[in-house]
């Protein structure tokens, strides 16, 4: 299977939908209260159907596979996640572009949103890399990408300019198959709290 296939992930907790127009009303209403996060890119409410058409349209240039994240206690769309700069002839592919909504943030929601999305890449994608990267201001991101079970690879100076004009160091993490196992385990342990 390829990364960029259109599928649904499911787990008890989540479920990761193909990205479209209709999650943009449940989208919008997530996105409330995030705007302060400078280090991140989490639209405005009022930006959401862009953001969903920016994203829909990188999916039909095959670079990315947009998902929305369902909160399955609540019925709820709570988010977005995706596979992104997806590299199929060498099985790299990173997780990103993740976003929650602050009611969800420290809940079961992410750790099983990336185990679904690590489960796909792995055992039905054959994936020799996934990859995560974030802001290196974002200590909340790196410290849930360091959580998973992922690791340092390094740190990209200057990786990109920001909208404001500032530079972004970006700080890159991975999993390869043979971690796997054990980030999996780790994954499944946390999920049994809740």
């Amino acid at each position: 299977m390829e990364f960029a296939q259109s599928v649904t992930l499911e787990n008890p907790f989540v479920r990761l939908e193909p990205l479209s127009e209709a999650h943009a009303g449940d989208l919008a209403e997530a996105a409330v209260g995030l705007e302060t996060a400078w280090y991140t890119s989490v639209p405005a409410p009022s930006d959401v159907p862009v953001e969903i058409a920016q994203r829909l349209r990188r999916r039909d240039e095959g670079s990315m596979n947009p998902f929305a994240v369902r909160r399955l206690a609540t019925g709820r769309i709570v988010g977005m996640t995706s596979f992104c700069n997806i590299d199929q002839p060498n099985r790299h592919v990173e997780i990103g572009y993740t976003w929650l909504g602050i009611e969800t943030q420290r809940t079961e929601v992410n750790t099983a949103a990336k185990l679904a999305l690590l489960t796909h890449a792995f055992e039905q994608c054959d994936a020799i890399a996934v990859e995560f990267c974030t802001h290196w201001h974002n200590r909340q991101s790196r410290a849930a990408i360091e959580r998973l079970g992922a690791k340092l690879d390094g740190v990209r100076r200057n990786a990109r300019i920001m909208a404001d004009g500032t530079l972004r160091d970006t700080v890159m993490y991975s999993i390869l198959p043979h971690e796997w196992s054990a980030v999996r385990r780790g994954l499944l342990a946390r999920l049994e709290r809740y």
